[in-house]
């Protein structure tokens, strides 16, 4: 074949040279701005340190990094700690209903992250039933503050319980139990032997966790920007914000140094992350001597358990989609009352798909996750397939393809926001920037998949069909796509979900008529259109859902016809 030649093909150089095009323009107009002056026009002057100079000396950048150091550990660690409490529960003893908490984790999920903030600040708000229940029981004046760091932890960090949940779960379902089994023996209790045992081989996951959520939390955006400017509270991702959407003259340069600060400090947690599961090595336990997970007997206590995963069910899932809803129907929101019921309505889904914005906005979204995920999928899977074949020069299509993990979103949005208005194309402001962008984005997550699963397929196959005649071409189409079916449906709708959802990525790049759901939504909250905002928050997740639900259902098709 040609792919064992050791000529780097014309291929390789190709989808080299679009990657290089897509992802380096953006890294290198982002760290230029910061070192140039700005001239009036737009334009670049003189060379300058005075922005990263002046990032040392002024107290609003220290006050932003202990802020977000304090809110990214405190919403890590509360991950963390509910999502492995309730993996224990589900993997590891007799709980009844455990299959409901994948359910949940799954349907929270297709909830956008910015919909889940709103829906708690309707809940936890200074109106919300949550500080009206604790006036009516205590009987104070002051209750919860939401609008406070640990405020924001909070919501951030039950945000990711679900996926905290499904990832530990599947540790400790591939976790050999014999060494637990080994300390009861020996006198310990289980829940020693958990902490002294069970933890400690999972340790590289538990940090792998922490460190994932950590980089989460230390670039987000929706919970800063919707809770944390409103309590006066700066981190660095709306300190970057605010600087490019300054009154007057916005500052790149500033918001540029900002950025590569960032920057710095992902590449610096990912690096680590990559050296911690290179030893990962050192806690295997899996061999091939067969074992199976061992399930502790609760007995009476396994009703308890259940009441832990129906809170958990409520507080994550249920309570916050419940509140959307409630809130929808209501021609503005004063909490949850008797008197409000009376008041429910059809208004504002009448408004929402009627002609206007509204509608021209989910139209906008739809094209955006269904182009960005055809654009991914494909074109990762030729890459991925490549780096898996061990083409020559094929490992810089997967170096290439990993860099934009170094970006968070609202950094990507500011360098893709320098490149679009410098060149000389009238591409600011359109749909087809936040497309390419988000492209750019999503192409980490797409090359993961395509990779894995190519690395499954047997090259017997391939070579069998090349040495049959048939031309690189037909061999990718007729072989490798059919058996990476599965996979990269899967892929695709994992693309369109994250690109439809996420805020910070196309809030600096959409213009006038090219407005996407996510925008449309922060747009609502900061405008106080808050039914406006549950109403079309509801129709989405009702979408998504049913999305999602085909996929799933056309996943399990082709694994079974497979």
């Amino acid at each position: 074949m040609a792919l064992r030649g050791t000529r780097v093909s014309p291929l390789v150089l190709t989808l080299a040279a679009i990657l290089i095009v897509l992802i380096v323009p953006p890294a290198l107009f982002l760290l230029n701005v910061s070192l140039h002056e700005a001239r009036p026009d737009g334009s670049l002057g003189a060379f300058t340190l005075r922005f990263y100079r002046e990032l040392t000396s002024e107290r609003l950048f220290l006050s932003s990094v202990r802020n977000t150091v304090l809110y990214a550990l405190g919403s890590s660690s509360i991950a963390i700690v509910i999502g492995t409490v309730q993996a224990l529960i589900v993997e590891r003893t007799d709980t009844p209903g455990r299959s409901l908490a994948f359910f949940a984790a799954i349907i929270s999920l297709g909830v956008p992250h910015i919909l889940y903030v709103v829906a708690w600040l309707l809940l936890l708000g200074r109106a919300g039933p949550v500080n009206d229940a604790i006036h009516f029981i205590v009987g104070s004046s002051h209750a919860i503050d939401v609008y406070s760091i640990w405020g924001m932890a909070l919501i951030e960090g039950l945000g990711f319980v679900p996926l905290t949940f499904l990832l530990m779960s599947a540790v400790l379902r591939s976790m050999d139990t014999s060494f637990e089994e080994a300390a009861i023996m020996a006198g310990a209790s289980p829940l020693r032997a958990f902490w002294s045992v069970t933890l400690r081989m999972g340790t590289p996951a538990l940090c792998a966790l922490a460190l994932l959520f950590f980089a989460r939390a230390f670039e987000s955006f929706e919970v800063p920007a919707l809770v944390g400017l409103a309590g006066n509270i700066n981190v660095l991702t709306t300190t970057i914000f605010q600087a490019v959407h300054r009154t007057g003259m916005p500052s790149y340069g500033e918001a540029g140094a900002y950025s590569v600060c960032m920057v710095i400090v992902v590449a610096l947690l990912l690096f680590w992350q990559n050296r911690l599961t290179r030893h990962a090595h050192r806690y295997q336990t899996i061999t091939g001597k067969g074992f199976r997970p061992r399930i502790l007997d609760l007995g009476s206590w396994r009703y308890a358990g259940t009441a832990i995963l129906m809170a958990l069910f409520l507080l994550v899932t249920v309570v916050p989609v419940a509140i959307l809803v409630f809130t929808s129907f209501q021609p503005f929101y004063e909490g949850l009352s008797i008197e409000a019921f009376g008041r429910s309505s059809l208004d504002n889904y009448r408004v929402l798909l009627g002609p206007g914005s509204f509608r021209d906005s989910i139209a906008n979204t739809l094209i955006l996750g269904v182009v960005t995920a055809s654009f991914v999928v494909p074109f990762t899977a030729l890459c991925g397939w490549l780096v898996a074949r061990r083409a020559p020069g094929a490992a810089l299509l997967d170096h290439l393809a990993t860099l934009p993990l170094v970006f968070p979103a609202l950094i990507l949005g500011v360098a893709f926001l320098d490149v679009f208005v410098n060149v000389p194309l009238p591409l600011y402001g359109t749909l087809i920037s936040v497309i390419i962008a988000s492209s750019v984005r999503y192409l980490p997550y797409g090359m993961r998949y395509a990779y894995s699963g190519a690395l499954q397929i047997h090259p017997d196959l391939e070579g069998a069909a090349t040495i049959a005649g048939a031309p690189f071409a037909a061999v990718f189409r007729r072989i490798v796509v059919p058996l990476l079916a599965a996979s990269l449906i899967s892929t695709w709708l994992v693309v369109f979900l994250l690109s439809v959802q996420v805020v910070a990525l196309p809030l600096l790049l959409v213009g006038p008529g090219s407005e996407v759901m996510a925008v449309t939504l922060f747009e609502l909250w900061q405008n106080g259109q808050v039914t406006e905002l549950a109403s079309m928050g509801v129709v989405w997740i009702a979408l998504m859902t049913t999305v999602s639900t085909a996929f799933h259902l056309l996943t399990r098709h082709q694994q079974i016809a497979a």
